[in-house]
């Protein structure tokens, strides 16, 4: 009799765990298919009398139709019964991330680390808590070692050069770009970040090849994004290969026509920047032409002091002084609610020349016309 009641109990024991088992793998196939609904609708009620992993994925149905409370309440019966799957630990850490509740969302990541230091996905998640929390050796120490486990996730590589950045560690910040560009996908939005923050960082280097070949590629996955264009033109300026710089603004002209152009690049664009006693001299380039007109093109804005506005000299169309042959634009400039004007250029002018007259205005070598103005075009 004894020996029937054992053998009882254990078909018992194995009925119970088969129906558990069938009951998780149900759970895991629906999520799978991403029936969340589903998966709520039927089986919410139920959860208490589930096994733990069957209750995440209950929880997991709340969690993608981002029910918050539900998925963190879920993920709590889930722990109950089972403590030691860090899965429930990193969906509760995810969740309060995205409430902001960022000292539960490090202590639920340090769990599952504690339970499983080799997820990528962990880690990355501790070091979303930290850069929220502003804790920012924290979290680039969370992101590095998220790199280094087996099959690491993308986001890490994206995150680390934007820590460098923060901590204003431009020269670890564009190896970390580099090193991002490398792992990440090539369609992502990550790899274009990385690519224009390599060509915004070498190009401050100084290191204009490298520059233009991170440009040049953005242009090529991203034909459409002008601002591309205005950074590749700036970088031929600064190489003095003009001629290069004219089919890109050709192709913004023609942008600007079709309306195609959007935020600062709507009325105009900047095509070289230059030093000039520490301060950083910003040129620019207007679309917009008003025939018969007195109209601003190229404006060169210089800085003056910290809190301070910025005056400009800049090419003016004059067409007085066309019909009178002295030059297409005069060069003028305003500073402090005062216009002057210091003589005129024609239309097919050099750059170059006409940077060195701007210097030399700069530099007080070039005296103001006999008539000023008051007031600003």
């Amino acid at each position: 009799m004894k020996k029937i009641l054992i053998t009882l109990i254990i078909c018992l024991l194995s009925i119970n765990s088969y129906t558990q088992e069938k009951i998780t793998t149900e759970l895991k196939n629906a999520y799978e298919k991403e029936k969340y609904d589903l998966i709520i609708s039927e089986h919410s009620e139920k959860a208490n009398e589930y096994p733990a992993k069957a209750i995440y994925y209950i929880g997991m149905a709340y969690y993608m139709k981002a029910d918050d409370n539900n998925a963190i309440k879920l993920m709590d019966l889930s722990i109950k019964k089972d403590k030691s799957d860090p899965d429930a630990y990193f969906i509760k850490g995810m969740t309060f991330n995205y409430l902001g509740q960022l000292e539960k969302a490090v202590e639920s990541f340090k769990k599952a680390i504690e339970l499983d230091s080799s997820n990528t996905n962990y880690y990355s998640g501790l070091g979303d808590s930290y850069l929220n929390l502003k804790k920012y050796d924290k979290a680039l120490k969370s992101y590095i070692t998220a790199t280094e486990k087996t099959e690491p996730i993308e986001r890490p590589f994206a995150m680390i050069p934007q820590i460098y950045a923060e901590l204003n560690q431009p020269k670890k910040a564009l190896v970390a770009f580099y090193k991002s560009k490398e792992s990440v996908s090539k369609e992502s939005d990550s790899y274009i970040n990385a690519l224009y923050n390599i060509g915004l960082y070498e190009f401050l280097n100084k290191d204009f090849e490298k520059s233009e070949i991170a440009y040049k590629e953005l242009i090529e996955l991203a034909p459409k994004d002008y601002q591309y264009y205005a950074k590749l033109i700036q970088v031929y300026y600064s190489k003095k290969e003009y001629e290069k710089a004219e089919p890109l603004k050709e192709n913004l002209y023609k942008a600007y026509k079709k309306g195609e152009l959007k935020g600062n690049l709507k009325t105009m664009f900047c095509f070289d920047q230059f030093e000039w006693k520490g301060k950083t001299i910003l040129v620019f380039e207007k679309f917009a032409v008003k025939e018969g007109e007195l109209y601003y093109k190229h404006i060169f804005y210089i800085p003056i002091e910290e809190g301070k506005t910025e005056f400009t000299i800049q090419t003016e169309n004059s067409p007085i002084s066309e019909e009178l042959g002295t030059g297409k634009y005069a060069v003028g400039m305003d500073k402090n609610g005062t216009h002057s004007t210091f003589g005129f250029i024609k239309e097919n002018f050099e750059y170059d020349n006409l940077k060195s007259i701007v210097i030399k205005i700069l530099d007080e070598q070039i005296k103001a016309g006999a008539s000023s103005r008051k007031g600003k075009n």
